[in-house]
């Protein structure tokens, strides 16, 4: 330290080999001059005594410096420390002033707070600190005598709580009050209140899986006999049924592609934010599972997560939720790609802990993590294996529309009364069509097709699902080119490209039981990823293209049927085209046209779920020349010949009389429907009229058959 607080002297050796110093050489504060006059000093002549002396006086004047500084510093340590605990201290008497407001002011917005990392020990010291600031404020009041607002302020001491809700509540009625049928932040959105049709949901089930395919299972629901069911409402699926004492703390609620989870959801936290139902919940936060596929493989603490899903709750920095009624809303569980591993997943007990996302969900819902929390799960029937029986305490099915709904549905889509009692006559007029109507996506997409055939008085209306499906992508691709390319709408020319690409997509992802696609597997199809916008203008109402958190993008069809369609054309295509089977790539001696679509039921009729089925039929319907003619330009030719056409129908028959199984029969039976051929339902219809034919089909009952003939 002497060595910084005096000058340092350079020592020469003289020709004696005695030590000497320089001579001065100017006057300067830098000079020699400048400073006392140099001891000169042998060893020895500094005695101990001294050297002790000189110890002590050094050492007081560094005391001295230190002090000083060490008061400077303090200081202005002091004056920061001072600077911040203002600005705390006035942040949370704003809030408190705000929980004192009746209302919260016009326009108000949360404040958007720097980004910064706080791990869970600085979260707990905040909202200890919080918890300080409170007291001194309710101290102060009463020392003011304004008991009545200290009072006010204690019962509602909960500031983080009651500001986070109001935000959230804010923020979650502008997010849902409005839908855009068919396509999400597309075309013209309708206030949902305005449109939304009440959905026939029954309460009851242990959440089962069901494989079947989804139009085979509402088939069959339609064929059922009445028996008795509760039906529930959506805001009423956490109340106790007559006679139930437990506590309903997860509700699985099933229901088929397009069948109206995802509305029911909305509907259900718009009712919460507007203040019409649930008002004993506290918070209600929404975890799509396609937006969690985006968080594979990253750890975050469940506050984190959380925070990730809502700006309100990150920004109140709130961290115990085991205080209040939260409610975690988990959309689309078929959608999910994480593992969920009740069985080898480590069990996690805090929410300040850090882990995968996989591990935070499976801890959730086994209710080890805030055990208090309600959860509402939604899936399609056959993903509902995937949570543990155990997990759940009510299943409720989705049912959709009803006959009397359906009506309504139609009714509320058009103002012109004589148009919805078209529609509702023709949809009538034949069964597949008026049983998918089962599906609320189903009547958007006949209210679009037969509206515009209607207004455009075109005579030949559509009665089977082929039909149906084909003046869809005809229609919609000709109100793109009208729209975007200035063409007539009369125009075939199609983007055969893109079309077919999206066919493939649909294909693949049909085979791996996918309806919700990310980059890899647009990438798989051979769609270049930074070109997925013009797949989404090219067809705005069959494909769509959301952003997610962050802006990462989730890609799928409006409903599976679609999906299930376009895969359809893909392999007609292919086989019409290219005279490439791909069902099947072992060609045989029958036409390719035939092979195809033998290899298509042979394929259909071994998949134990059903999965495809309805394809199928779209196949099979798109073997017909009126069909294809509509096709144009995705079909560079139209194929199909009396003879290969009967031998497929011929193949078909043979199947449904060999086959045991109802519900493949049935399906069946629809697919000589969509190949216009009535003979075996005719000779079906003459053997429940007398009696006295061989029944064609022995192993269905007559109830069965009678379905198959109305």
């Amino acid at each position: 330290m002497r060595d910084v607080m005096f000058v340092s002297v350079v020592l020469k050796t003289n020709q004696a080999g005695e030590t000497s110093l320089p001579v001065p050489s100017c006057v300067s504060m830098k000079s020699d001059q400048s400073m006392d006059p140099l001891i000169y000093f042998r060893e020895g002549d500094f005695s101990t005594e001294q050297r002790n002396q000189q110890e002590r006086s050094e050492s007081e004047i560094l005391s001295g410096q230190s002090s000083q500084s060490h008061q400077t510093d303090l200081a202005s340590i002091f004056s920061l420390l001072e600077e911040k605990i203002m600005t705390f201290v006035k942040n949370e008497l704003k809030m408190f002033k705000r929980i004192l407001s009746p209302e919260l002011p016009e326009g108000f917005e949360s404040q958007k707070q720097d980004e910064e990392v706080v791990d869970a020990e600085d979260e707990k010291q905040e909202s200890s600190a919080r918890e300080g600031a409170l007291k001194i404020t309710l101290h102060v009041l009463r020392k003011m005598n304004q008991k009545e607002l200290a009072d006010t302020l204690e019962k509602h001491s909960d500031e983080l709580a009651v500001i986070c809700q109001r935000e959230l509540k804010s923020n979650l009625k502008k997010k849902f009050q409005c839908v855009f049928e068919g396509i999400a932040k597309q075309g013209n959105p309708t206030l949902l209140n305005k449109i939304y049709t009440e959905l026939y949901i029954t309460e009851g089930g242990t959440g089962e899986v069901n494989n079947e395919h989804e139009l085979r299972q509402i088939e069959t629901t339609t064929r059922k006999q009445a028996r008795p069911e509760t039906a529930i409402k959506c805001n009423d699926i956490f109340k106790p049924l007559t006679g139930q004492d437990k506590r309903i703390r997860t509700v699985l609620t099933k229901g088929v592609a397009g069948i109206g989870k995802t509305v029911s959801v909305q509907k259900f936290i718009l009712d919460w934010a507007e203040g019409k139902a649930n008002q004993d919940v506290q918070f209600v936060f929404s975890f799509p599972f396609r937006e969690l596929n985006l968080m594979k493989g990253k750890k975050h603490t469940f506050i984190e997560l959380l925070n990730h899903f809502s700006m309100e709750t990150k920004q109140s920095r709130i961290s115990n939720y085991n205080k209040y009624k939260v409610l975690f809303i988990f959309d689309g569980l078929d959608e999910c790609r994480l593992p969920l591993d009740f069985q080898k997943n480590k069990i996690c007990w805090d929410v300040t802990k850090s882990t995968s996302v996989d591990v935070l969900l499976t801890n959730l819902i086994k209710g080890n993590l805030l055990p208090s929390a309600l959860l509402w799960i939604t899936t399609r029937p056959a993903a509902a294996n995937k949570i543990p029986s155990e997990c759940v305490d009510q299943v409720t099915e989705v049912r959709g529309f009803n006959d009397p709904q359906k009506e309504e549905y139609f009714r509320k889509r058009f103002s012109d009364e004589d148009l919805a009692n078209r529609i509702i006559s023709h949809i009538k007029t034949s069964r597949s069509l008026h049983i998918m109507c089962h599906i609320p996506v189903f009547c958007w997409i006949s209210a679009t097709v037969l509206e515009h055939m209607l207004k455009h008085k075109r005579e030949e209306m559509p009665k089977t699902l082929t039909e149906m499906y084909t003046h869809l992508v005809v229609f919609h691709t000709k109100q793109k080119n009208e729209k975007y390319l200035g063409k007539e709408e009369t125009d075939p020319r199609w983007n055969k490209k893109s079309i077919l690409s999206l066919g493939k997509l649909a294909f693949q992802q049909l085979v791996n039981g996918n309806l919700i696609f990310y980059e890899e597997d647009l990438t798989g199809a051979g769609i270049d990823v930074s070109e997925a916008s013009v797949y989404s203008g090219l067809c705005t109402q069959i494909f769509k293209e959301e952003c997610v958190l962050y802006q990462d993008k989730v890609y799928c069809f409006v409903h599976l049927s679609i999906q299930e369609f376009l895969a359809a054309v893909y392999v007609s295509s292919h086989s019409i085209n290219n005279n490439e089977n791909l069902m099947d790539k072992l060609q045989t001696k029958d036409k390719p046209e035939v092979t195809v679509y033998k290899s298509a039921v042979d394929k259909a009729l071994q998949s134990e779920t059903g999965n495809l089925d309805l394809f199928l039929r779209f196949l099979l319907g798109l073997s017909l020349e009126s069909n294809q003619k509509h096709l144009q330009g995705l079909l560079t030719k139209t194929r199909s010949s009396s003879q290969s056409h009967e031998e497929t129908v011929k193949y078909i028959k043979e199947k449904i009389r060999e086959n045991p199984s109802p519900e493949r029969s049935i399906n069946l039976f629809h697919c000589l429907n969509e190949l216009n051929d009535h003979s075996l339902v005719e000779e079906i219809q003459s053997f429940l009229s007398s009696g006295s034919l061989s029944n064609p089909t022995c192993h269905l009952h007559s109830g069965q058959l009678w379905s198959l003939c109305c």
